[in-house]
């Protein structure tokens, strides 16, 4: 997993003494064009699951990272979690 880190940011506007204590940003762990096993929830689609390709990277919901995925047996995109995704073996 990348991290980046970055150092000691001062405010701009407001007060100039405010500062930012090392922020850590976390990288999405899958890219674009990659082949992920999506993993349905109890409350999903029967045949949710399955084989997908990651089209889109997409922030942060709350602390996890999201991404468009298709798969090519459907004609819709669906949106999933990391904690959802698997590395296709």
């Amino acid at each position: 997993m990348n991290k980046i880190t970055a150092g000691t940011a001062r405010a701009e506007r407001g007060n100039p003494t405010r500062s930012v204590e090392s922020v850590v940003l976390k990288s999405h762990k899958y890219s674009i064009g990659q082949t992920v096993r999506y993993i349905a929830g109890p409350i999903s689609r029967v045949n949710g699951s399955g084989t997908f390709k990651v089209v889109k990277l997409l922030p942060l919901e709350g602390d996890e990272h999201q991404y468009r995925i298709k798969s090519t047996g459907e004609a819709f995109e669906r949106v999933a979690k990391e904690s959802q995704l698997d590395r296709f073996r």
